[in-house]
């Protein structure tokens, strides 16, 4: 367990071996929840969490539907593709 003080700023410093074990970067900015005797800190993500339904409708795509079919044949066609690249 690491320890750390509060300085006279109100800053934490929080130890080396921590930020580079979960990769926090200078500048990086933190969200604070109170947790009764204490607080937890977590790190702020770039966007607001979504689900897979509320970005689906944004994806457009103008043609038909592919079947398996088309999908397995367009596979076949770009690994053969990459397979004479590498010769």
């Amino acid at each position: 367990m690491e320890t750390t003080k509060l300085s006279s700023k109100g800053q934490i410093i929080i130890p080396k071996t921590l930020r580079a074990a979960h990769h926090w970067d200078t500048g990086l900015e933190f969200i604070i929840i109170e947790m009764g005797d204490g607080i937890l800190l977590k790190p702020k993500t770039p966007f607001q969490e979504t689900t897979l339904e509320e970005v689906a409708g944004c994806l457009k795509f103008d043609g038909g539907t592919k079947t398996d079919d088309d999908i397995e044949s367009a596979m076949k066609k770009a690994a053969r593709s990459i397979w004479r690249d590498n010769d």
